[in-house]
């Protein structure tokens, strides 16, 4: 059994592989000042980035599990979701509002995709 870790530091790894499933750990906007909006396709190019890095992408999702902070504004969330999902091909998901971990924060996504057969 082969599981490989990516960006790992003492806490966690960004990216887990195995078995041609790639686990991704919840992304969050790299800068907090951004709408809901600009924060989720903050997140959503870091997920691209991670996806890339493991030999897969957003074609091949399989879920997604969402974090916002506000209900209010789940339809920005929705809109930046929405142009960056690729259609037809939509993962299975959940979306709930949370506390994060920093206040500034307004979502956090964390997804599973598999590896395209070699």
């Amino acid at each position: 059994m082969t599981i490989r870790y990516q960006d790992s530091n003492a806490r966690m790894s960004q990216v887990t592989i195995h078995n041609g499933t790639v686990y991704l750990a919840g992304q969050v906007p790299s800068d907090p000042s951004a709408d809901m909006r600009g924060q989720t396709e903050q997140v959503l190019a870091r997920i691209d980035e991670l996806l890339a890095q493991a030999g897969t992408s957003k074609e091949n999702l399989l879920s997604a599990q969402i974090w916002i902070t506000d209900m209010a504004e789940f339809g920005q969330m929705n809109e930046a979701w929405d142009a960056w999902v690729v259609p037809g091909r939509p993962p299975v998901r959940a979306a709930t509002e949370a506390k994060l971990a920093k206040p500034e924060w307004k979502v956090e996504i964390m997804v599973v995709a598999a590896q395209p057969e070699a």
